[in-house]
C-alpha cells in the first residue's frame, strides 16, 4: 500500500470580489465608481463624466482584497 501526500488544499477566489475589480500593471486594484445607475438627471454632466472613469483603490482596503483574490 503507497503512503499518500498530503497536500494544501487550493485557495478558493472571492468570485464577487474578482468580478469588480481588476489588477493595474503596477499591481494596484482598478475599481468602478458607485452612484452612475439611476437617479442620473440631478447629476450634471461633468459629475457623471467622472463617475464614469475607472480609480485606484484606497490602500486601506487593499490588504483585505488581496486576501480576497489570492491568484490576481
Amino acid at each position: 500500500m503507497v503512503a499518500k501526500e498530503s497536500v494544501m488544499p487550493k485557495m478558493k477566489t472571492r468570485r464577487s470580489a474578482a468580478k469588480r475589480f481588476s489588477l493595474t500593471g503596477s499591481g494596484k486594484f482598478k475599481r468602478r465608481r458607485q452612484n452612475l445607475r439611476h437617479i442620473l438627471t440631478k447629476k450634471n454632466a461633468k459629475r457623471k463624466r467622472r463617475l464614469g472613469q475607472s480609480a485606484i483603490v484606497d490602500s486601506a482596503n487593499e490588504r483585505s482584497l488581496r486576501r480576497q483574490l489570492p491568484y490576481a
